[in-house]
């Protein structure tokens, strides 16, 4: 009779490391969106959630960046506090901020199929105008749903909601650019 046990891998390595960094950017995207003030232009305040969704694209790529996305809603949808000001629940997403919210996996994924292709390398080796086009496109979609989202809510014009719900917040998406470059080009990133 044999007493010995065999180990039974269950989830592969990769697997478990890339669900861990999925939830420590929907933390890292909850705890930029802390980082929030009422922008007297928009109904939308101005928040660092954007940031944490161009980071999780460019650093966890496609998939694995829309998938923190989707954790990011699902904890806030269940309440914990992770949406702008420290809001959570149901309501945050289907209020005016809502289609901001419903964008984010789309926008990371869309980042990091751009950046990346189709598979995910080394940040070192893209260039920085790739990188901000793939940021670009991500804006275009958190824009895109957001304003549509902001005036269907509001019951603005969709013109007005262009303006009081995209066009106000380009320059803060510029230095979020910024950042999220700065962040993946810097030396103790590429060194981990």
């Amino acid at each position: 009779m044999s007493t010995g046990t065999e180990s039974v891998e269950l989830v592969e390595d990769a697997t478990v490391r890339n669900v861990a960094r999925a939830a420590l950017f929907a933390a890292l995207t909850g705890a930029f969106a802390y980082v929030s003030f009422p922008y007297p232009l928009s109904p939308a305040p101005v928040t660092l959630q954007v940031l944490g969704v161009f980071l999780a694209g460019l650093l966890l790529g496609p998939v694995w960046g829309g998938a923190a996305m989707v954790l990011y809603l699902t904890a806030g949808a269940v309440g914990a506090p992770v949406f702008a000001g420290g809001e959570a629940g149901i309501g945050s997403l289907v209020g005016p901020n809502a289609g901001y919210l419903w964008s984010y996996p789309l926008a990371a994924g869309a980042v990091g199929a751009l950046a990346h292709g189709r598979s995910v390398g080394p940040l070192g080796s893209i260039g920085v105008p790739r990188l901000v086009a793939a940021m670009a496109a991500g804006v275009v979609a958190i824009y895109g749903l957001g304003v549509v989202g902001m005036a269907l809510v509001l019951d603005l014009s969709l013109s007005n909601a262009v303006v009081v719900g995209a066009l106000v917040f380009l320059p803060a998406e510029a230095l979020k650019m910024a950042a999220a470059i700065g962040i993946v080009r810097s030396d103790r990133l590429s060194a981990a």
